[in-house]
């Protein structure tokens, strides 16, 4: 009778062991992934890194000219460049938003990234999701009969971003968006909708390739192709980063920086060898 006694205890036992195991571990948090990406953008495009609360990011992006756009300069370093310098505040860990200004065209555009999703390790939720958007004021000077009104000057940007870490070294990404200019050319349409695609593997730690694809699929006019259509954005480049900064290393057909830019009014055909150097540097402050 006393062995039946030791053993209903230690079934008993053993069941409240078993309980409380499982109760121990549906209270670990789940952990979100770390991010995807080391810089807040890819070449030409967003991604779906947002800084922590009091992140103050100071961004400079250089393009130069187009290496086949003349005789006499030096593959495009002596040609005309584009430049944008921004800033970027977290407001929250999942809100920020910025400043920047571009020398083509005199752009100053209000930004801002709000993160909607975040992956986590158990893959519970398996993609990280983001939104981006911007308002763009095109601020050249009066006179030159360009923007019949005040709201002829504005353009606006918005983007949905899904990326993954897939491991350590790969993450992807892709990207919906539209594009809208309130004044447009002849034929032209205000809208259009593109989707972008990139990705980057590391080499080492501080290392990594990445690539960017970026695809508008609007027609301007009526849906027919035509000589003021815009062409695909394709970049190729090298990331060195740290802790508290980047610097992106790249070729690329894209020299508009502001992305609706990109989409709606590049001419340059990468594969016809109309592409240009350029690189991005972003420094984050911690307040």
């Amino acid at each position: 009778m006393r062995k039946y006694k030791i053993v209903l205890i230690a079934l008993l036992s053993s069941h409240f062991f078993v309980l409380s195991q499982e109760k121990a571990k549906d209270s670990i948090v789940d952990k979100p992934e770390r991010p995807a990406f080391e810089s807040t953008i890819l070449i030409d495009n967003q991604t779906d890194v947002l800084f922590d609360k009091n992140t103050l990011e100071v961004m400079m992006a250089h393009r130069f000219g187009l290496v086949n756009g003349g005789t006499n300069d030096l593959a495009g370093f002596w040609a005309p460049s584009n430049i944008r310098i921004a800033l970027s505040y977290a407001v929250h860990d999942r809100l920020t938003i910025g400043f920047g200004t571009t020398k083509f065209d005199r752009l100053q555009d209000f930004n801002w990234k709000a993160g909607i999703l975040k992956q986590t390790r158990s893959d519970k939720i398996p993609v990280n999701v983001s939104y981006y958007g911007n308002f763009v004021i095109d601020a050249r000077k009066k006179g030159n009969d360009l923007f019949p009104t005040k709201q002829s000057r504005y353009s606006f940007f918005n983007q949905l971003i899904i990326s993954r870490r897939f491991s350590p070294k790969l993450s992807l990404q892709i990207a919906p968006s539209v594009s809208h200019y309130n004044l447009v050319e002849n034929k032209m349409r205000n809208d259009v909708v593109a989707i972008a695609v990139g990705g980057r593997f590391k080499i080492t730690d501080q290392t990594s390739i990445m690539l960017d694809y970026s695809h508008p699929f609007t027609h301007h006019l009526d849906g027919v192709k035509f000589e003021n259509d815009p062409e695909p954005g394709f970049s190729l480049g090298v990331e060195f980063s740290t802790s508290g900064h980047a610097f992106q290393l790249f070729i690329t057909n894209l020299n508009g920086i502001v992305p609706q830019r990109n989409y709606m009014k590049n001419t340059n055909d990468f594969f016809y060898g109309d592409f240009l150097f350029g690189f991005n540097i972003t420094r984050n402050y911690n307040f």
